[in-house]
């Protein structure tokens, strides 16, 4: 029995040639493997890509008016895929025509350059102060010969013959569907439209060179590792002599001997001698800045954490602004002689005796509150 092309397209029999091509056109958009992934649809899409092959062809149709099947027994052409190779760009190009990418013309042959980014290492001294550096880079800049114009002196650039200005050369084959254009970017202006017959000698027509320079850079304070400071139109100059892009200097920190960063906070650790921590003292302590007196009361414990306000580095805001100082911490540790004289072990002897301390305990805990003895004493009662 012959296959019902106008059912499979919701035409009529009597339907023109662009009602028969809007009726498809309309199931290709929904049917089509490249927006309707069910398999149901594929297949659908299938029957309707064959039923407009065959209506589409002034020959095939008047068989099938007549009665007839042109496809025979071929099941849609001899099991060859109707739509193998176009995508679904390719259908709607054939319908409206232009190709893929018509009409966007050339580009220019100016485009924006590229960032780049240097590194720097810098002490915590100077992470705290801020500093300027100058920093010698190695960029694409503007050629000083053309300009960034690209040709040499007293020439210029001319229509590309291959494209005709376009940028672009086009491509037709013909498919059951008609006429298929495609469109890509012209191989000798490379996209353009036009070329330099006689390029400058020094930037071979690209309107930049490679070059060496030196730039300063203000590093403000309170930066740390990883961070960058953005210096505007500090980057490679773009083709044709394009507006360069940025420059981020990225900051390195160097690792301190005293002092270890948390965001704008500084810790460091003190170790003093028993004596003092049993005694008290009044100790210099060397900050970023200056010079400060660590108290430490008498009867100190290891391990106690002594906070001095506004004492660590400057808060930097995502704005740039510096908002306050950090503090700095500093953890007390209580060194314990390993070796003792006669002399000194006898004292400490003298003292444990006059404190009562001759091999004693004074507590045991477990970090959690409550003396271990008095709680072993409470679990048996």
């Amino acid at each position: 029995m012959a296959r019902d092309y106008y059912g499979t397209l919701g035409v009529r029999q009597d339907a023109t040639s662009e009602e028969i091509k809007r009726a498809y056109r309309k199931l290709a958009r929904e049917l089509h493997p490249d927006v309707n992934p069910d398999e149901g649809a594929q297949e659908r899409f299938r029957e309707v890509t064959v039923a407009y092959e065959v209506l589409s062809d002034p020959q095939k149709r008047k068989i099938v008016d007549m009665g007839g099947d042109p496809l025979g027994n071929g099941g849609g052409g001899g099991g060859r895929d109707p739509f193998a190779g176009f995508g679904l760009g390719d259908i709607m190009d054939a319908f409206f025509g232009g190709g893929m990418g018509g009409g966007r013309g050339p580009r220019s042959r100016v485009q924006p350059g590229s960032d780049a980014l240097i590194r720097i290492e810098l002490s915590l001294e100077e992470c705290n102060t801020g500093v300027t550096r100058e920093l010698t880079v190695d960029t694409a800049v503007l050629c000083d010969v053309c300009r960034g114009a690209g040709a040499a002196d007293g020439s210029g650039a001319q229509v590309c013959d291959t494209c005709a200005g376009r940028g672009e050369i086009q491509s037709v084959q013909r498919s059951f569907l008609g006429q298929v254009v495609t469109a890509r970017p012209c191989p000798v202006c490379r996209g353009v439209g036009e070329v330099i017959p006689d390029p400058c000698r020094q930037c071979g027509g690209d309107g930049r060179v490679r070059a060496r320079r030196t730039i300063t850079a203000k590093v403000p304070p309170g930066v740390a590792d990883g961070m960058r400071v953005r210096l505007s139109g500090q980057g490679e100059v773009g083709p044709g002599g394009g507006p360069a892009g940025d420059l981020y200097v990225e900051v390195v920190e160097q690792p301190h001997p005293t002092f270890e960063r948390n965001g704008a906070d500084l810790h460091c650790t003190v170790r003093i001698p028993m004596t003092t921590a049993a005694l008290g003292a009044v100790l210099p302590l060397e900050t970023l800045d200056d010079t400060v007196e660590l108290e430490l009361d008498a009867g100190i414990q290891p391990n106690t954490e002594l906070l001095l306000t506004g004492h660590g580095l400057p808060r930097l805001r995502s704005s740039g602004r510096v908002d306050g100082r950090g503090d700095l911490h500093v953890h007390v540790e209580v060194e314990v002689p390993g070796k003792l004289d006669a002399r000194q072990t006898e004292l400490l002897r003298e003292l444990a005796s006059i404190r009562g301390e001759e091999d004693q305990i004074v507590s045991a805990t477990n970090g959690r509150g409550g003396g271990l003895f008095s709680r072993l004493r409470a679990r048996h009662r």
